[in-house]
């Protein structure tokens, strides 16, 4: 659907005109960024959602002075004339597609994490941006705190010795998003529209909240492993200074615990991503390590967790870097700390960031290398999440005991202590009440993967999900194809 455009990103002069798409959640936020930057104004709103597209809308007048213009179909906006940038906030499912159309109609974009819903898509937004000689900004925001970057650059000049190793985190509560049901759409969404490239499921849902719980269903999001993932493999990767693919991934958990918070041996959650699940991603010579827990997390880390966690209260969300000579922990997108071997503090680095007004400057330089957090930095660190759970849903029935799980684990050379995080992993799920003899956890097999050609050369299975099945109309094509 290419469409000859020239934008005003070269006139440094004139404001630059945005289309926000998806602007119910994460989206507010780009509106407020750009009807409150002097270079932008926000002309296009596009929501498949007409009462949320209304009131943002509404919003967005009061700040800037007039109001954008509402569509439903984005292809709309990106058709217009006065469109300079794209940013979209829907949901994952829609991120490749949006960006790759919007950059073929001639615009710079701004795309939420998981950069894509798939690796292969993730490859084709990268061909796009360099085909179409267009600005493509991920929003993994650690790339411009201020905090962020000067822990890294301690890490880089040796501040806590060799580092070889990164655990992320996610130790954030997530309740039951309800049972899995026969729910009928709000009236005011254009569900085909909001498909998109995924499957149409018949005007129902299997869920009952239909905003926002879609994380949760594979259909069209990726668990908390590529929700909040994204950002912590983000950071373990800029740190341990790797620009490639892993060489083999191996994933362990489930969708366990919602039974006995309800107490109800039957009842089935209607989500189905792990709300518990470790992966383990070797590089070779360097090793990430990403644990989700969605139960509750209250004393559910071990001592040394616990301390390096000390300020972030319960939830644990971050990373540590494991040095030779102490430890580095990214606790929250504006402060990282650095301890020695005796966990005594060394080091502390503060400050936010404003991703939306680099991203800007990139617009207006035309400098892809001023972007802090290009296509190619989100589809590696996407790809994380994506081949995690590739080796999880391939195991999801592969139901083992813990002792079966010590025995796999144990096979497998790792940075890591396997067998430690395993232990934590399943004494946070019988401290949730969970009966594993009843609901054992699912193991994964350990997949080889080819980080040029991103296949996983000794199996077709997986393979197959590196990308998935389109409607027609909703397409997003391969890298050779954009």
């Amino acid at each position: 659907m290419a469409v000859p455009y020239i934008g005003r990103a070269q006139n440094p002069n004139g404001k630059l005109g945005v289309a926000v798409v998806g602007v119910k959640g994460r989206g507010g936020s780009h509106l407020s960024a750009f009807s409150g930057d002097s270079r932008t104004h926000v002309v296009f709103v596009a929501d498949v959602d007409e009462y949320v597209a209304k009131s943002r809308a509404e919003s967005v007048a009061k700040k800037q002075g007039f109001a954008p213009k509402i569509v439903r179909d984005m292809r709309e906006a990106f058709e217009a004339p006065g469109v300079d940038i794209v940013s979209t906030a829907t949901p994952n499912h829609w991120h490749a597609l949006c960006g790759i159309w919007a950059m073929q109609a001639g615009k710079d974009v701004y795309i939420e994490k998981p950069v894509c819903h798939n690796i292969a898509e993730g490859s084709a937004l990268i061909a796009a941006a360099r085909k179409y000689k267009k600005m493509c900004q991920v929003g993994t925001q650690c790339r411009s705190s201020k905090a962020i970057i000067e822990a890294v650059q301690f890490i880089k000049e040796g501040g806590i010795g060799e580092v070889n190793f990164a655990r992320g985190l996610c130790y954030k509560r997530r309740k039951s998003i309800g049972p899995l049901g026969d729910y009928p759409v709000p009236a005011e969404v254009d569900f085909n529209l909001w498909s998109g490239p995924a499957p149409y499921t018949t005007p129902k849902v299997t869920r009952s909240q239909f905003h926002y719980d879609w994380h949760w269903q594979r259909h069209y999001g990726n668990g908390d492993l590529g929700n909040q993932g994204p950002h912590q493999t983000d950071i373990a990767r800029w740190g341990l200074g790797i620009d490639q693919h892993p060489l083999s991934v191996i994933s362990y958990g489930g969708r366990l615990g919602y039974q006995a918070e309800r107490k109800d041996d039957n009842y089935v959650d209607a989500g189905d991503t792990a709300n518990t699940e470790v992966s383990i991603y070797d590089y070779g010579d360097k090793c990430i390590v990403f644990e989700t827990r969605g139960l509750s997390v209250k004393d559910s880390a071990d001592e040394e967790l616990n301390k390096l966690f000390q300020s972030t209260g319960e939830n644990k969300i971050g990373v540590v870097f494991y040095g030779s000579d102490g430890y580095l922990v990214q606790a929250t997108y504006a402060h990282a700390i650095a301890y020695d071997k005796q966990m005594k503090v060394i080091k502390e680095f503060k400050g936010g960031e404003d991703h939306f007004r680099n991203f800007l400057d990139a617009c207006i330089s035309r400098k892809v290398e001023d972007l802090r957090a290009e296509a190619r930095e989100g589809h590696l660190s996407a790809a994380i999440s994506h081949l995690g759970n590739i080796s999880y849903y391939l195991g999801q029935e592969n139901k083992v005991s813990a002792d079966e799980a010590r025995k796999v684990l144990s096979g497998i050379e790792s940075l890591d202590d396997n067998l430690a995080t395993l232990d934590r992993t399943l004494k946070h799920l019988t401290d949730n009440g969970v009966d594993l003899q009843k609901y054992p956890i699912s193991m994964g097999p350990l997949l080889a993967f080819d980080p040029e050609k991103e296949v996983f050369p000794e199996s077709q299975e997986a393979t197959a999900l590196v990308s998935r099945t389109y409607r027609e109309g909703f397409v997003c094509p391969k890298a050779a194809e954009v």
